[in-house]
């Protein structure tokens, strides 16, 4: 999988696999309201290509597309993490994780942080983030749960984390 910088063109598919991520992966998590208001219907392309446009953004290209993308700005705040659903669970986020925090350390910056869903919690833990809070936010009048999470930049995964399995049925385990 390559990694590359962001360009303009990558816009309309980076807010595509957003929308597709939240209504397929995080509504396991959130409500059918939360969901609309995270990832609305039409997505205001306008907000988004100016977000796009500052701070670091990479992608994670495949043959098929983009696979995945990181956002984060110039005090360490990784504020998008995105992985297209079909590529769940192939590496895709940890790569992507690694590469903002090689921006970050070439930038002078010692510490990440995230506010991340519930669904990314796991994710982000395995990764060498902590919790410092959990948090409930209000966006456009409705309250989400959402976690505060740090990590220094050096920081390896947690062996827990790598000592998670899959049983034949798909279900986690320890082992």
């Amino acid at each position: 999988m390559r990694k590359r910088k962001y360009r303009l063109s990558d816009l309309e598919a980076c807010v595509s696999l957003f929308s597709r991520s939240v209504r397929e992966v995080a509504s396991r998590d959130y409500s059918p309201a939360q969901v609309s208001v995270w990832a609305p219907e039409p997505p205001d392309l306008e907000t988004w290509r100016r977000r796009l446009e500052t701070g670091a953004v990479f992608i994670a290209e495949c043959p098929a597309g983009i696979a995945g993308f990181v956002r984060i700005d110039d005090a360490g705040c990784v504020d998008l993490l995105y992985v297209h659903p079909e590529i769940q669970r192939q590496g895709v986020a940890r790569g992507l994780i690694g590469r903002a925090a090689s921006w970050a350390a070439s930038q002078g910056i010692r510490e990440l942080h995230s506010d991340v869903s519930a669904t990314a919690r796991p994710f982000f833990e395995s990764v060498g983030f902590r919790l410092v809070r959990e948090q409930i936010v209000e966006h456009h009048g409705v309250l989400f749960h959402n976690f505060r999470m740090e990590r220094d930049i050096d920081a390896r995964p947690s062996h827990a984390a790598c000592s998670l399995a899959l049983t034949a049925d798909g279900q986690r385990q320890r082992s």
